[in-house]
């Protein structure tokens, strides 16, 4: 499953487009600082922003696609489904989140 996802550095602050077939570790990768670059270099670490495609191509596309589009256009996309522009990266390993299907099941008492 490939990805392309918005990071922040705060609410309306830098933000990041990327794209990726792995979004969980690329995420893992930013929020530590492993590689110089963008990222890194302006403190963007929060995940507030992301579509899943089945193919990378088309998320590569999308990606591109959206760099083009003036900031404000990307503030709104953002907004329209994270008004507050909070961190989803920890919703990921929450029991209800997009992963909850990789958990292991609770035993019934």
């Amino acid at each position: 499953m490939s990805a392309v996802y918005m990071m922040a550095s705060r609410k309306h602050g830098t933000i990041y487009i990327g794209v990726t077939s792995d979004l969980l570790l690329r995420v893992s990768q930013h929020r530590e600082g492993v590689h110089d670059g963008f990222t890194q270099r302006y403190g963007v670490k929060r995940l507030v922003w992301f579509e899943w495609y089945e193919q990378i191509e088309p998320a590569i596309h999308r990606e591109k696609r959206l760099k083009e589009y003036p900031r404000q256009w990307k503030i709104n996309l953002i907004e329209r489904d994270n008004p507050h522009w909070q961190d989803l990266f920890p919703g990921f390993f929450r029991e209800d989140g997009p992963l909850s299907h990789l958990q292991e099941p609770v035993p019934a008492m």
